[in-house]
């Protein structure tokens, strides 16, 4: 198992500059028609990286992507000014595509055209190999012995044009992405992972787009301290107003009006704009600026009747209740999840592998509150099949999991 000394500061040598400079950004057609005829030429996998506006603009578009290849260079591309980058994808065929946290840039690479034939996510190597620190500059530190500067890794990337010290930041994230790739797949054949890898890359790569959220206004930070249905319709109210000024204005939600701005209102339930005003959450000058529309959210949920208020349990889901919940709904549910969750931390331990990525967490409670009957190994393999385990994580957890449950009193 791998058991590697991270290094210390002293020994990591600062990465400051790309080997080939910061080119200019790609952003029209003739340019990148040059750099497809580079990549065509180019060989090997192909590193990708991609840059959001994440807290800045509404949603998750990419405003920056970054490739890598040997033969070919980096380029930075403009996916605004080139919403279709197809033709790179076509030149480089089916070689493979490295990236870092894959599941997180993948959606935005194929918006744009960009369908990898295969991945290699370092991230995701990195966690199998059971790796204490696992974001990209901790993880080149202690492979590669090279120090990645992280300043620019929150900035407004939808920003025109983009400050050349931040397009040096994003050149150097692909800068090591295959030497670091290199490395990792050894440690993986090594320690016997090599294939839990593969099959890991395939799903994630494979992976449909997940199906929207029931009530997303319910993710509102702090709304599980309000227990007043009214409240609840409050928070809804102001989120859904604030959701379509931030969509309409092209803003982050939470730059329109912060979380705590909503669960304060919804906790005083104001009557008047100046009640509202006077909470300190709105005392803001562009705050101030939008009371009125604020207030009519907050009229609109202070007139509903009761039959249209929200639950305070929220959506019905067709999964299990929250483990909280299980002592008291189904004591024998809650003894399989606390022996599943001990047998799968000590073979998180024995394995180097995070619990997580040894069994989805969701597959363990659906198992665990509805098993098969018999929970038998046959039964949970297929039972696990059917809710996206891999087969080299069925063949590890299926028969330990039969086991355990089949002792249990």
């Amino acid at each position: 198992m791998s058991s590697a000394v991270p290094p210390t500061a002293t020994d990591v040598v600062p990465l400051t500059e790309p080997a080939d400079g910061v080119g200019r950004v790609v952003d029209t057609p003739a340019a990148l028609d040059r750099v497809v005829e580079r990549f065509a030429a180019g060989t090997g996998p192909v590193a990708a990286d991609a840059e959001r506006a994440s807290g800045y603009r509404y949603g998750q578009a990419t405003y920056l992507v970054q490739l890598r290849r040997e033969g070919a260079g980096t380029a930075l591309l403009d996916p605004v000014a080139l919403p279709d980058l197809s033709a790179i994808g076509d030149a480089v065929g089916d070689a493979e595509w490295v990236l870092h946290a894959a599941s997180q840039d993948l959606p935005g690479l194929i918006e744009h055209g960009l369908r990898p034939a295969r991945v290699f996510d370092t991230e995701l190597a990195a966690r199998l190999l059971g790796l204490e620190r696992v974001g990209l500059a901790a993880v080149v530190a202690e492979l590669l012995g090279l120090g990645l500067a992280k300043e620019h890794s929150a900035v407004d990337w939808s920003t025109r044009p983009l400050p050349e010290d931040w397009l040096r930041y994003a050149a150097l994230d692909v800068e090591v992405l295959v030497e670091l790739r290199d490395r990792l797949a050894e440690r993986l054949e090594a320690d016997g992972k090599a294939e839990w890898a593969a099959q890991e890359f395939e799903a994630e790569r494979t992976a449909a787009p997940p199906a929207p959220r029931l009530e997303p206004w319910r993710r509102t930070s702090g709304t599980h301290t309000l227990r007043d249905r009214r409240q609840l319709a409050v928070v809804r109210g102001l989120w859904e107003a604030r959701d379509a000024s931030a969509r309409a204005r092209d803003v982050s939600p939470g730059r329109v009006l912060p979380d705590r701005a909503i669960v304060a209102a919804a906790r005083a339930l104001p009557r008047t704009v100046p009640q509202l005003t006077a909470l300190p959450e709105f005392a803001g000058k562009a705050t101030r600026r939008r009371a009125p529309a604020w207030q009519r959210a907050i009229d609109e949920a202070l007139a509903l009747p009761e039959d249209r208020l929200p639950s305070q349990r929220g959506p019905r889901t067709d999964g299990p209740p929250q483990p909280r919940a299980w002592a008291e709904r189904d004591p024998v549910a809650a003894r399989r999840l606390t022996t599943a969750r001990e047998l799968l931390a000590t073979m998180s331990g024995d394995l180097h592998v995070p619990v997580e990525n040894l069994l989805q967490p969701d597959a363990l409670r659906r198992l665990c509150w509805t098993p098969p009957d018999p929970a038998r190994a046959p039964e949970i393999a297929e039972f696990l099949r059917g809710r996206g385990a891999r087969p080299w994580q069925i063949e590890l957890v299926a028969a330990p999991l039969g086991s355990a449950f089949a002792a249990l009193p």
